[in-house]
């Protein structure tokens, strides 16, 4: 088996910058891959100052001649899926060849109604802060073995019987649980069965399809949405998504053997962001909080909620870069930061009077952040080039992270655009 594929994570709690990284890298591969989570990710690439965010489709469907994957492990949102294709056959931008896996979960009206109204029932001081997009209770129902593929909707007939099953479980707790109204067989039917016919040329055998292409000797990228510190197992449960998030995820989400890994790249923001409930050791709700906020344009590019946001934990990301075995670094946003005077990081956390370097998540909400200071700089670093061209402070914050991660910083982010990046070997 040939080392041919890299995995890409979200190293913090999401919305590190993945989209951005997966189209710098698009020259050097062959074949881009989802692997997790659902419609509720959504990865901005800008290319000449056009955005274009991807809520389901792989980052590299700009790339003509690409061949972009949805693996078995995504749960797919049908409406979202073809709205998306259509909305790139628009604007002549569906350049790759795009294929879903026949055995991809399948997101139905059902679950959306099921996640909004559960949150609500959580009520406040409980709620998770979903985006109400229907991935946890379809991963429910995955996982409780009654849950709709990619392949039920091609089959009417099989369709129709599933579907009846489900529903009659699905209206007793909608109308009994969360007095909801009930849903009838052909409201949700009917445009399933439209659906299906939609998706059919797209549908196929993906984990074959990707074993070929590491035999055949092509590279291929795996990208996960989200963030580690989001994942199921791993991440500050309950405040996560409901899918692997973490290298790991990877090879259960498209069938792909273990023995073909090369490399784990962890996307790292050069500050720390959280959307949603939970605990966030070093937000900043005052000046400097605000600040990262609007220069970093932190809003969410699915459901546009305001980030919140603090300085780099070195904490939380050493313990995601030991989870993953993460060793390459591609750092975003650097350019956020131009202009303060001094930037802080988080390298240990304190509570009742004791400091540690590693994470509890259990009392995580009760840590207080052990900042160490380093220096800012105000020259613009949008236009560098090279790690040389990039001001000396700037470099020092490079090196530490390399030093605190215990990995080489190999992807610099600039500024948004595609060309505002300095690759050094990604």
């Amino acid at each position: 088996m040939k080392n041919k594929v890299d995995i890409l994570v979200g190293a913090q709690w999401g919305d590190e910058g993945k989209g951005k990284v997966v189209d710098t890298m698009g020259p050097n591969v062959d074949v881009f891959v989802r692997y997790q989570g659902g419609a509720n990710a959504g990865h901005t690439v800008i290319v000449d100052g056009k955005k274009v965010i991807f809520k389901l489709l792989p980052s590299g469907m700009l790339y003509p001649g690409k061949l972009c994957v949805i693996g078995n492990g995504v749960v797919v949102d049908p409406e979202q899926f073809l709205k998306e294709v259509q909305e790139l056959r628009e604007r002549r931008q569906d350049r790759a060849c795009l294929v879903v896996s026949s055995l991809a979960h399948v997101v139905m009206p059902y679950h959306k109604i099921l996640d909004k109204a559960q949150e609500v029932f959580r009520g406040k001081g409980r709620m998770i802060g979903t985006t109400g997009r229907g991935i946890g209770p379809c991963y429910v129902d995955k996982y409780a073995r009654n849950g709709l593929r990619v392949e039920d909707l091609l089959d009417a007939d099989r369709l129709r019987e599933k579907l009846s099953v489900a529903l009659e479980e699905k209206n007793r707790i909608l109308t009994k649980l969360y007095n909801e109204k009930p849903m009838s067989l052909d409201e949700v039917l009917t445009p399933a069965v439209e659906w299906g016919k939609n998706l059919a040329p797209y549908v196929g055998n993906t984990s074959e399809l990707l074993y070929d292409a590491v035999e055949s000797g092509k590279r291929v990228l795996l990208e996960g949405a989200q963030g580690v510190l989001l994942d199921i197992d791993h991440g500050t449960y309950p405040y996560v998504t409901s899918s692997s998030t973490s290298a790991a995820g990877g090879f259960t989400g498209t069938g792909l053997p273990l023995a073909c890994l090369d490399r784990v790249i962890a996307v790292v923001k050069a500050y720390t962001t959280r959307v949603g409930e939970g605990p966030m050791p070093t937000e900043d709700k005052g000046e400097i909080g605000d600040r990262l906020r609007e220069k970093g344009g932190e809003f969410g590019a699915v459901t546009g909620r305001p980030r919140r946001c603090g300085w780099l934990d070195m904490v939380a990301l050493r313990y995601s870069m030991r989870l993953n075995g993460a060793n390459v670094i591609a750092l975003t946003k650097m350019d956020v930061l131009t202009g303060m005077k001094e930037i802080k990081v988080c390298t240990a956390y304190e509570r009742n009077g004791t400091k540690t370097d590693r994470v509890d998540f259990l009392v995580l909400e009760e840590y207080r952040p052990v900042f160490e200071t380093l220096g800012g700089w105000d020259e613009d670093i949008s236009a560098c080039e090279t790690f040389e061209s990039l001001p000396a402070a700037a470099q020092k914050y490079v090196e530490y992270i390399e030093k605190g991660a215990g990995a080489p910083v190999q992807l610099i982010g600039t500024g948004p655009d595609r060309n505002q990046t300095i690759n050094r070997g990604l």
